[in-house]
């Protein structure tokens, strides 16, 4: 299991584009696939990795790996996340640096950046299905039943959107929030 870990979690790092968030669609896929966690499970190990300081990607990866197998499970997760990404950025750090104004380069990120886009509202869609209700209810009731949770994500969405305020102190708020309603 420690090797499956390593070789799931490097998969993902060496086959995600743009970085942590937008790993975590992939992630996902796979660690669901595999029959490691659901989608809600998936969802509490983002919400804990957004909990906490530092890149999301490690932190969903040791979730995962320590409900699959305890501390080393944790430690060969977190390994094969950070450790293939981190020799290839610095391979590519070197390249970027030759060939960063090349046509080429600046052609395909122009493509790219779009479809890292495309991964992030695929995971929050993903993880709204499972927070919302919606997977096997047809979405009117399902929204309707969940009110508080669509209005607490809205809320989030505009403080982030429109104010400066630090995300680590809407994460506290919530916590003390869903301890004193919940």
């Amino acid at each position: 299991m420690l090797w499956k870990l390593f070789a799931v979690f490097s998969r993902v790092a060496l086959f995600s584009w743009g970085g942590g968030p937008a790993s975590l669609a992939l992630m996902q896929r796979e660690a669901t696939s595999a029959g490691w966690v659901t989608s809600g499970e998936f969802a509490d190990a983002v919400a804990l990795g957004n909990a906490l300081p530092g890149p999301i990607a490690p932190q969903v990866s040791a979730f995962i790996g320590y409900k699959m197998a305890g501390f080393p499970g944790a430690v060969m997760a977190v390994t094969g996340t950070v450790l293939p990404a981190t020799l290839l950025m610095l391979a590519m750090v070197i390249a970027f640096f030759k060939f960063k104004d090349s046509p080429a380069v600046v052609s395909m990120l122009r493509a790219v950046r779009p479809v890292v886009i495309g991964f992030l509202l695929w995971t929050a869609y993903d993880m709204a299905v499972s927070v919302f209700g919606l997977k096997n209810a047809a979405a009117g009731p399902a929204l309707a039943a969940h009110w508080d949770k669509i209005l607490i994500a809205a809320a989030a969405f505009a403080l982030l959107t429109l104010t400066k305020a630090n995300p680590v102190w809407l994460v506290l708020g919530a916590a003390a929030l869903g301890l004193a309603v919940y």
